[in-house]
């Protein structure tokens, strides 16, 4: 019997062991250390910022009525609970009293949040202490027209707030390049139009539009652009370890703290490989990113360099909400498996569908592997539903990791020589082709 090893993936919220050939390549970063006190971190961090005056003299220049936080929706481990604090303390010592700030939770297009959602967000102190409302882009009188050419509405609340703080983490982001900075104004906080076009078929169709692109990325320029003409007084951003604690924190100026982020994410996230393998085995993220299909489609793309026209990609994912918004599920059924009539469609559209852009995104691989090579292993969408969302469903009896590690051991039987890669991270590493050092 051949070796093996154990590697721990990212699934839901306990994780999933799967065995794997000794031989097979593990995919990850350089896991960069958890800073020791977080509070005293941040605190310090505000008062040393990259780009900017420190954000206490800031406040107390300005004098501010009023003060807008944004922070990310629960599709996004961020750790809020370990900075908010700090940030809330430096803001009260500077004569902003709790009761002129409002915490707005940066939705995009996604659904509102529960209210056990927002526990976990926020706890119940910080719930308890501040006003929290949700963006809602599609809610007119909730919006304020910021620009005409082009049209961009954005959050009234952030907008017409004297000071604009904008909070988030960095990680790769197979569209924007990396996430944090201006994508907690857009697509965050902005109407369904400015969504549409920075996630339109143009955009997205642009080979830029990846992982680890800033430079020339339309998608990060769009993005940009739609910051800078809304204004943001303030950026915190952090960098997470694998278990959701704070590796690193970058505030101050929007553009100058977010690049200084991205730099120190890029290295410690990014795994070089010289060439495909035969299977790659990912997965979604873990909990909360990997509760919808919509946001597993993050995992199938960060495996792309990865990937050869031979290769077989194995993604496995909780989805415990089954595959995301309605809009969203009736498109993936509608279209089924039939992806390049899908793309045709979207192509010869001057309209832009919402939610359209994730199936675009998945059409990148399924261009590459097809839909026979793209095995899906999950516990929360029905087997009904995964034979129409243009993978190859991995059913059968058990649970996923079962039928993942089931589907494994087939392969490497009917493959005896093939070449295994795992990416534990998931989307949260960044693959580059080139001699591994």
């Amino acid at each position: 019997m051949k070796r093996t090893k154990i590697v721990k993936m990212l699934y839901g919220r306990e994780g999933m062991e799967l065995r794997l050939p000794v031989s097979a390549a593990v995919l990850e970063g350089t896991a960069p250390a958890a800073i020791g006190d977080p509070h005293r971190a941040s605190l310090e961090a505000m008062a040393h910022p990259i780009g900017s005056l420190p954000l206490a003299e800031l406040v107390a220049r300005r004098r501010p009525g009023t003060v807008a936080i944004t922070i990310s929706d629960i599709t996004r481990p961020v750790p809020n609970k370990l900075f908010l604090p700090a940030m809330l303390e430096c803001l009260n010592s500077a004569g902003v009293a709790d009761r002129q700030i409002v915490i707005i939770i940066g939705t995009g297009m996604h659904r509102p949040s529960t209210a056990a959602e927002r526990e976990i967000m926020l706890g119940r102190d910080l719930l308890s202490r501040l006003e929290v409302i949700d963006h809602t882009a599609d809610d007119p009188a909730s919006l304020l027209r910021v620009s005409d050419r082009p049209p961009i509405s954005v959050c009234r609340r952030f907008a017409s707030a004297n000071f604009r703080i904008v909070t988030g983490y960095i990680e790769p982001h197979f569209m924007a390049g990396f996430s944090g900075g201006r994508k907690g104004v857009c697509p965050a906080m902005v109407d369904l139009a400015t969504v549409q076009r920075f996630h339109g078929y143009r955009t997205l169709a642009d080979p830029r539009a990846d992982n680890g692109i800033l430079e020339g990325n339309p998608c990060h320029e769009i993005s940009l652009k739609v910051a800078r003409k809304v204004g943001v007084d303030f950026l915190f951003n952090v960098a997470i370890t694998r278990d959701r604690r704070i590796a690193g924190i970058y505030c101050g100026g929007l553009e100058e703290a977010h690049q200084a982020g991205c730099r120190d994410v890029a290295k410690w996230t990014t795994a070089t490989i010289d060439g495909p393998f035969d299977l790659v085995v990912t997965n979604g993220g873990g909990f909360p990113l990997d509760q919808t299909f919509y946001q597993t489609v993050k995992g199938m793309c960060t495996a792309a360099p990865a990937l050869g026209r031979r290769s077989t990609l194995l993604i496995v994912s909780h989805c415990g909400q089954q595959l995301g918004s309605p809009g969203y599920t009736e498109l993936m059924l509608r279209w089924a498996n039939h992806w390049r009539a899908f793309l045709a469609a979207i192509a010869a559209s001057r309209r832009t569908l919402l939610d359209q852009w994730e199936l675009q995104m998945q059409a990148r691989i399924l261009a590459r592997v097809g839909v026979g090579r793209l095995w899906f292993a999950s516990d929360g969408v029905p087997a009904e539903m995964q034979k129409r969302i243009a993978v190859h469903p991995i059913l059968g009896t058990g649970t996923a990791a079962s039928r993942a590690q089931r589907a494994i051991d087939q392969f490497l039987v009917d493959h005896p020589a093939a070449s295994v890669a795992v990416i534990p991270d998931g989307p949260y590493t960044m693959l580059r082709r080139g001699k591994a050092k």
